[in-house]
């Protein structure tokens, strides 16, 4: 949690809205909640997003990096 509000903190900073972020603690030595949730942070029940294009929830990293919806582009310039 402390990590998770000096984070919020400094993106709100930046311009970007701390409830559209999905925060997941992980392990990348070990592999925990990368792929699928891991058994070793029992503590960790999932993140969540929401954001004007809908609300969005997973429990591992994959699945906050697939709920990443990609920049809109224009489409009106030759």
């Amino acid at each position: 949690e402390e990590i998770k509000k000096e984070v919020s903190s400094y993106i709100k900073k930046i311009g970007y809205n701390p409830a559209a972020v999905a925060f997941v603690p992980i392990s990348g030595w070990h592999g925990d909640n990368m792929l699928e949730p891991s058994t070793k942070m029992p503590w960790f029940k999932g993140w969540a997003v929401e954001r004007k294009e809908g609300k969005a929830d997973g429990k591992c990293l994959i699945e906050a990096l697939d709920a990443i919806l990609p920049p809109s582009r224009p489409t009106d310039k030759a």
